[in-house]
């Protein structure tokens, strides 16, 4: 007797393999805009840097780079990696291997991801002062790393302060603005 006619229903017994997704349930709207979430919202956040690095105001003297060149970076490569994701989604969604476990299928929303990065952020903005740019920054990199589902927080956390130590360093040395030593001090 099938698992089926003893429960009453008609579900697959629990060790039967699940389906493969194809047709037009794993082409559907709904799984494509699920899977375009994550792209959108760092494409938000890439706006709002870019509006914010707009209506900044900086006087006419300021020499190039100037305090938009870094943000200009950072919100650039935003875009391109958000419209690589999107490109990626729209292909694995076209082609009915979106959800697909055994290749590199683009990566879904998760609240619990999206939660460490803006976590992150907040304390970031939250804790400057205090901590100061290189544990700040180390603290915002750590918790982005997190979010994005790094498995090694010692080596995240490395990372994290040799890349803000290199940006504080040329901060102050290569563009001569000086960034929160806050816990640190002055001793940098």
């Amino acid at each position: 007797m099938s698992h089926a006619s003893v429960s009453g229903t008609s579900a697959p017994a629990p060790w039967a393999d699940p389906a493969p997704p194809s047709g037009p349930s794993s082409r559907s709207a709904g799984s494509l805009l699920r899977a375009l979430i994550m792209p959108l919202v760092l494409a938000a956040f890439a706006t709002y840097l870019l509006v914010g690095m707009l209506v900044m105001e900086v006087p006419d003297s300021v020499d190039f780079p100037g305090p938009r060149f870094f943000p200009a970076i950072i919100t650039g490569v935003m875009y391109v990696l958000v419209a690589v994701q999107v490109i990626t989604v729209v292909r694995h969604w076209s082609s009915g291997t979106l959800g697909d476990t055994d290749d590199a299928a683009p990566a879904t929303f998760s609240w619990r991801s999206l939660i460490w990065v803006i976590g992150g952020f907040l304390a970031f903005s939250l804790l400057l002062e205090f901590l100061g740019w290189i544990l700040g920054a180390a603290l915002l990199f750590w918790c982005v790393a997190r979010g994005f589902g790094s498995k090694q927080p010692l080596v995240s956390l490395i990372v994290g302060l040799t890349v803000s130590s290199i940006a504080y360093i040329a901060f102050d040395m290569a563009l001569g603005l000086s960034l929160p030593s806050g816990l640190l001090g002055g001793g940098f």
